[in-house]
């Protein structure tokens, strides 16, 4: 019976075949072949010849099932006759949109197929560990998934399981010209601007980011008598309490953490030039004076305000200059220390960076008409500056003959220089580790085309549990 249904399909295939490219042959064979004898002696077109060679087909009952059987086995090995399918119609092109939904169709069938058979087993406590890792922007689009998943940022294990993440480049908080009053943050892994709106921060004055640590950032008015503390990341914000020393002039601001998050609390330092200084503690939430300036340091100060301060294992430098150099001030042992550094030659802008708890120098290198960025590295030994590395001297030509001048936007391993001029407004990164140059694409508010010039910031390290 299995042989007999195998040829009764081989049947059907072409009689199907003939539907639909012929007409059916005769019904009785022998009248086929009478009708080749009877005309063997005429000449027959060439296409009435063809087709009746290609549609004359013996008529097959049941009883002869078996014979039948077997010939069509015997040819199908020699590979004298194949099973004829219908055939079929080239496909025909189909547009880009119908192919793309056709590839949606069976990527959203296989993701609700992961999701049932898969996802649905997956372990609870692994999902904050898978969560942690992903990067900052993606997390961001994530929380809006349910309320469980935007709850994270205030989970203790979560913080945990964020902690274990190697850190990678810092973001940096900026401040634009054209808008003082609100702040562009440039994630430079994915080389793009966003535009937070940090709804805390007084709208009335102009809010400059002075330093940062752990993921939160300090923030001094113009005025120099306020200070406020966020993570522009989640809008956590706090108003710090007022002074007990009321210092008008400029001060220098450097931030640290008293352990390896904010959880164990941060500490806020700022130092006059008179050599007045206060400690904000975050954990006491209140300024602390603990003595005066030692006698070897010299006072004024000098400080240079155009560098920010680094910290490197607790301990913060600022750069001084008359006489050129950096003092140091331990955020642990409450020590100060002056350090006698000669600058390089026809330095102009420079600032102080760290990578790696090395402490760097940048700065304009101008000589007659010709200027380039440098980056010099302190060698602890001597205490002098080292040249590491300098800007491609084919990026160096577009200063020549021109009056630029440079801000060091962030100094944590992966700097940010402004580069301006009359004619130019170029923003760069450089990272120390790589001595990898890259040009940053221009800071444009959303929907507009005007490009910002970006007039002060701070690099931070993007974290996502730091709170104020």
């Amino acid at each position: 019976m299995g042989e007999l249904a195998m040829l009764r399909q081989l049947i059907g295939q072409l009689q199907q075949f003939l539907q639909l490219y012929g007409s059916f042959p005769p019904h009785n064979t022998d009248s086929c072949f009478l009708y080749f004898h009877s005309h063997q002696h005429q000449q027959l077109p060439e296409e009435q010849t063809h087709q009746l060679h290609r549609w004359c087909l013996p008529e097959v009952d049941d009883g002869a099932a078996d014979d039948y059987y077997g010939f069509v086995m015997a040819a199908g090995k020699s590979g004298s006759c194949k099973m004829l399918e219908p055939v079929k119609p080239p496909p025909s092109k189909r547009s880009r949109k119908e192919r793309n939904r056709g590839k949606l169709a069976g990527s959203t069938s296989t993701a609700e197929a992961m999701e049932q058979e898969i996802w649905k087993d997956f372990p609870e406590d692994l999902y904050e560990a898978v969560i942690a890792r992903l990067p900052i922007a993606t997390f961001f689009r994530f929380r809006s998934v349910c309320q469980k998943w935007n709850s994270l940022l205030k989970s203790h294990s979560f913080s945990q399981h964020c902690a274990q993440v190697p850190q990678g480049n810092p973001w940096f908080y900026t401040i634009t010209h054209e808008n003082v009053n609100s702040g562009a943050m440039y994630d430079p892994s994915l080389k793009k601007w966003h535009h937070p709106t940090i709804s805390s921060l007084p709208t009335k004055m102009i809010i400059l980011p002075v330093a940062s640590a752990g993921g939160l950032v300090c923030f001094l008015d113009i005025g120099h008598r306020n200070f406020y503390v966020c993570n522009p990341l989640t809008q956590s914000f706090k108003e710090l309490p007022a002074r007990s020393v009321k210092v008008w002039s400029r001060v220098a601001v450097g931030m640290t953490l008293n352990g390896n998050s904010t959880s164990s609390g941060y500490k806020i330092l700022w130092v006059g030039c008179d050599g007045e200084y206060e400690i904000y503690d975050s954990l006491r939430n209140s300024w602390t004076r603990p003595g005066s300036m030692p006698s070897n340091i010299k006072l004024p100060l000098s400080l240079n305000f155009r560098s920010q301060a680094v910290s490197v294992d607790g301990i913060l430098y600022f750069m001084r200059s008359d006489p050129e150099g950096i003092v140091s001030y331990n955020m642990v042992t409450g020590v100060w220390k002056q350090f006698i550094i000669p600058a390089p030659l026809h330095l102009n802008d420079h600032t102080l960076a760290e990578c790696g708890g090395r402490i760097m120098l940048v700065g304009l290198l101008t000589k007659n008409a010709a200027t380039c960025v440098c980056i010099w590295e302190l060698q602890k030994m001597t205490l002098l500056w080292k040249e590491v590395d300098r800007m491609p001297n084919i990026w160096c030509l577009d200063f020549y003959g021109k009056h630029v001048r440079m801000t060091c936007l962030g100094n944590k391993g992966l700097l940010m220089l402004s580069l301006r001029s009359r004619q130019m407004n170029r923003l760069v990164t450089y990272n120390v580790m790589s001595r990898e140059w890259l040009k940053v694409p221009g800071c444009v508010v959303p929907r507009g085309r005007k490009r910002q010039w970006i007039a002060c910031g701070t690099a931070f390290y993007p974290c996502l549990t730091a709170t104020a």
